[in-house]
């Protein structure tokens, strides 16, 4: 790490932002003018790789170093437990920590603002106080019943679903500016800072200011548009080309407006003074799907729309240049622990997981990936291979499943089980090589440098560079527990809720769930 380390960390994920959207990565259309500027003076990370397809779990993994299946956030249990986070580990270092989104996962009844000095999640409906008092009791209490999980689920829906009504047509309300607004008032309060913010805008739906609507999107009407993946996902609604022009003319307005609001801030810290003082992390947390494949969303799938995502570092230990080497978004766990001198590993309560600092996974250190010289006693389960392998991981997503079933159904459509909708999928990736692991359907491999579009699978095939990312991914799959091997069960339906108290029926009720 260089002496010349800022005191100061602003860690910003463009939600859903995929990087072929981006100006910095080639894109025709000035979408992100902002983000080109900063790039003049930051790395730009052509092959960084998110540690899953969608936001609580790659969260996690950025909050405390691990993948998906050792921190165990996911749909089927969605909650962040036992393990320590970066915050918590930064605050009990001396540095003021705060986390402003607009995102449903980013919440504490989740735990992801565990260990946060401040933290807003812009919710109309459901304020911070009240996902920190009787829903977080009534979350976990859902959430360590097995027949209850599925509602509790669908409370983490809840937001999301928020997102979309309150976000819709002309009541349109980005949280975006916001988000900027606070973020600006607590680093102007604080000594030595950790502002971490995540700007929901290009999540669908797709409702961007008239402003950038009448420049990326002009004459489309936001509300006649397919904003509802799993309708088309389901088979339920047809999309033809002209309407996904409009979604992604939509699409790239949202992307306008953050890069807008982001060069708002990026502005105000230099004229502060603090710019030079703060190491800038600009990431996506997955991409999206407009078609390919015949998907629309972020789900079902791990092609590379969704999983190798934009990723640009300002830091004084880094060259502005462009990288062509794989990095991977766990990697920033250690990056920033390293950008601020501190070791990590020093569990905030007793029995809790505590990932310390390790050079070989931080971004800044001349070690950088050199894997081959950990102790296999001290290696993490990516660790594996050279140091040119990613991993991905993907759980069964419970509420998309359980809507897109829905959807189904309302259109008499049945949906096979054999199908990726109720698979779990595992990948390990290299730049020119994929192989993604899938346990009720038929395994998919790509040749990234012949075969960039994921159009055909090779796998067995006996491809040699095929075979050993194959290889490699049965490693790592041994070192977090084994292959998904085992179907899980297909039912998804929601159950009684009978054993749940009075307060949490209630709470239910007024959000719309009983009657």
């Amino acid at each position: 790490m260089s002496t010349e380390s800022p005191e100061n960390v602003l860690f910003v994920v463009m939600d859903t932002v995929r990087k072929d959207r981006l100006t910095p990565y080639g894109y025709d259309r000035p979408t992100t003018p902002n983000l080109d500027a900063f790039a003049d003076e930051a790395t730009v990370f052509e092959h960084a790789v998110a540690p899953a397809p969608w936001t609580l779990p790659v969260h996690a993994s950025l909050f405390t170093g691990m993948y998906p299946s050792q921190h165990g956030a996911d749909q089927e249990n969605p909650y962040l437990e036992g393990a320590t986070t970066l915050a918590q580990t930064l605050s009990n270092a001396g540095y003021d920590t705060a986390c402003y989104s607009s995102n449903a996962w980013i919440t504490p009844y989740t735990h992801l603002t565990d260990g946060f000095d401040e933290q807003d999640n812009f919710f109309e409906v459901m304020p911070g106080d009240f996902l920190s008092g009787p829903l977080a009791r009534a979350w976990k209490t859902m959430n360590d019943n097995e027949a209850l999980r599925a509602i509790a689920d669908k409370l983490v829906s809840l937001g999301n679903t928020a997102h979309e009504y309150f976000a819709g047509g002309e009541g349109a309300d980005s949280k975006t500016p916001a988000v900027i607004d606070r973020t600006q008032a607590f680093i102007a309060d604080s000594d030595r800072s950790f502002a971490f913010i995540n700007l929901m805008d290009a999540h669908l739906p797709y409702h961007p200011p008239e402003e950038f609507a009448a420049e990326f999107a002009p004459g489309v009407d936001s509300t006649t548009v397919c904003q509802n993946s799993k309708e088309y996902n389901a088979g339920a609604r047809d999309i033809d080309e002209s309407e996904w022009a409009d979604i992604r003319n939509l699409y790239d307005a949202e992307i306008a407006h953050i890069d807008a609001q982001l060069g708002r801030l990026f502005d105000w810290l230099k004229a502060e003074g603090q710019w030079d003082d703060t190491m800038v992390v600009v990431c996506a947390d997955h991409g999206e799907l407009h078609g390919e494949h015949d998907l629309y969303g972020h789900e079902f799938c791990l092609y590379d729309p969704l999983v190798n995502v934009p990723l640009l570092v300002k830091h004084p230990a880094l060259d502005a240049d462009r990288r062509d080497d794989q990095v991977e978004l766990v990697d920033l766990y250690h990056t920033v622990l390293d950008a601020l001198d501190v070791d990590g590993g020093t569990p905030a309560a007793g029995g809790d997981a505590a990932v310390a600092l390790d050079r070989t996974r931080s971004l800044l250190s001349d070690a950088y990936r050199e894997f081959e010289g950990v102790p296999d006693a001290d290696r993490d389960p990516g660790q594996r291979g050279d140091g040119a392998y990613a991993f991905v991981e993907y759980s069964r997503p419970v509420v998309e499943l359980k809507q897109l079933e829905e959807k189904a159904a309302s259109a008499g459509i049945s949906i096979p089980e054999e199908s990726r909708f109720y698979s779990r999928m595992r990948a390990a990736r290299r730049t020119d090589a994929k192989y993604v692991r899938i346990d009720r359907i038929d395994d998919e491999a790509y040749r990234l440098d012949a075969d960039p579009d994921e159009t055909d699978n090779v796998a067995g095939a006996g491809d040699p560079e095929i075979e050993a990312v194959s290889e490699t991914l049965a490693d790592f799959e041994s070192a977090v527990g084994g292959a998904w091997t085992d179907a899980l069960d297909d039912d998804v339906s929601d159950d009684t809720v009978e054993e749940m108290d009075e307060d949490a029926q209630e709470r239910l009720r007024q959000l719309g769930y009983l009657e």
